[in-house]
């Protein structure tokens, strides 16, 4: 399979002025080295969707911003679609889309269907080809009806919707996305997320996301690569993450009333509570005696068994 994306031995380092004073900054100017990204590495194959994860400050968005040519490396190479990406050439830059959540790529002046319209012009996209793809998608992500609104006059969900389809009406061959569902409600994240889905199948456009939100992971990608503090900690499919952990189960306990003497239930250890329900984390085997221990002990009003939060092997991983 065709190779997208080959990163070697990439490293990042911001320099910050520790002393402040204007005048022995000026003449003695002190720094400091942080290394956002370091000696990471990886290959990313043609109609991939791989999550980039990592907490926060881990170096993931400093990565993505290398890959679409946004920030200089300090040391390794990039190549991505056979270009260097901080060339920027032309050529290049209409092969990427780039989605960031945090921040807006077209202008807010701009109704959504000018502003897409803008994007048309940029990329010179034919009139038949626009008209066809801006229906489509719009009629997909349900943004059709505000296509005459401005930018501002957006929520935040129809704002990223479109910010969403001027990054693909180009038709690119690599989709950067980093926190694309920042801030969305439950209904917008749903919509976007089964898009990207069908929209890497369709096309077998290649995507690289960037999210702390797991169900972004579990619903997009099929890949997980893991930074933390700069360094690369995993790199396999996310089936294979999950089962490591498969033989670990949550059981989500829902009572009549939630009691306090929770941390002795045998077999279980109380991961957490919420309202009037807990969840409780057990080994596989230990699932039916667990089950008989509370139900005997306690009035239950249901119980929903689960595999083990995406977010707690992930966490699971900083920590080793």
């Amino acid at each position: 399979m065709e190779k997208i994306i080959e990163v070697k031995n990439l490293s990042k380092e911001f320099k910050t002025r520790t002393n402040k004073n204007f005048i022995s900054g000026l003449f003695n100017p002190k720094y400091k080295v942080k290394k956002a990204v370091n000696n990471v590495s990886f290959e990313i194959l043609k109609g991939e969707s791989v999550a980039f994860l990592g907490p926060n400050g881990a170096g993931k968005t400093t990565t993505t911003k290398m890959l679409s040519g946004l920030v200089l490396p300090t040391k390794g190479s990039i190549e991505v679609l056979g270009f260097n990406p901080f060339d920027r050439e032309k050529e290049f830059l209409k092969k990427i889309g780039l989605v960031m959540g945090n921040k807006s790529g077209l202008s807010w002046d701009l109704t959504g269907e000018q502003a897409l319209n803008f994007v048309k012009e940029i990329y010179g996209i034919d009139e038949k080809s626009f008209k066809k793809s801006l229906k489509e998608f719009s009629q997909i992500l349900e943004v059709d009806k505000y296509l005459d609104r401005q930018i501002r006059n957006l929520s935040l969900g129809e704002r990223m919707k479109i910010e969403l389809i001027g990054a693909i009406l180009h038709k690119p061959d690599v989709l950067f996305l980093d926190e694309p569902t920042i801030g969305l409600d439950i209904t917008s994240k749903k919509n976007i997320r089964k898009f990207l889905r069908d929209l890497q199948k369709n096309s077998n456009i290649t995507i690289l996301l960037t999210s702390h939100d797991m169900e972004d992971v579990e619903k997009v990608c099929d890949r997980v690569i893991i930074i933390n503090k700069g360094e690369k900690v995993y790199d396999n499919k996310l089936t294979d993450l999950q089962n490591n952990y498969k033989n670990e189960k949550f059981i989500k306990v829902y009572f009549e009333e939630l009691p306090k003497d929770l941390n002795e239930i045998e077999f279980g250890v109380l991961e957490s509570t919420e309202d009037d329900a807990a969840i409780f984390s057990i080994n596989k085997n230990d699932i039916s005696k667990f089950i008989s221990k509370i139900v005997s002990k306690y009035e239950i009003s249901d119980l929903d068994i689960i595999s083990v939060p995406l977010e707690e092997i992930i966490e699971d991983i900083y920590n080793k």
